[in-house]
């Protein structure tokens, strides 16, 4: 299959669906996802507006991407690890690769990797303040 560039709220919608594709099929990640999220073509909607937001400007997600993540971590007991975002990432990066090019992509990839690190940072920021209440 040729790679095209991103430049659309569908390649956005096709980027996430089939990311997402991968991630519920994963053995060490696909679980935080599979018993979270309840509607997932609602949660597919969400996540083109955050990425549609991230790679062209437009003002389409609403939310806080951290705060929730952090929720979900206690939710799943504090098990959420660096090397869980590792396998996030590579899925990420992978799917990008497997079907994009160009600016837009490679944007997206350099994007995903800032917000791994500092949604885990909050995710342990939120466990430390936890565990002094």
């Amino acid at each position: 299959m040729a790679r095209k560039q991103i430049e659309t709220r569908g390649d956005v919608n096709f980027l996430v669906t089939k990311f997402y594709e991968k991630v519920r099929k994963d053995v060490e990640i696909g679980h935080f996802f599979n018993e979270i999220i309840d509607d997932w073509p609602e949660h597919i909607e969400k996540l083109t507006n955050f990425w549609e937001t991230n790679l062209f400007f437009v003002q389409k997600y609403k939310g806080n991407p951290l705060v929730v993540h952090a929720e979900v971590d206690e939710k799943m007991n504090q098990t959420i690890t660096n090397e869980h975002f590792g396998i996030w990432l590579r899925h990420w990066l992978g799917t990008i690769d497997a079907h994009f090019e160009g600016e837009n992509a490679e944007k997206a990839k350099q994007r995903a990797r800032n917000i791994s690190v500092r949604m885990f940072i909050t995710i342990f920021e939120h466990r430390k303040r936890l565990s002094t209440k």
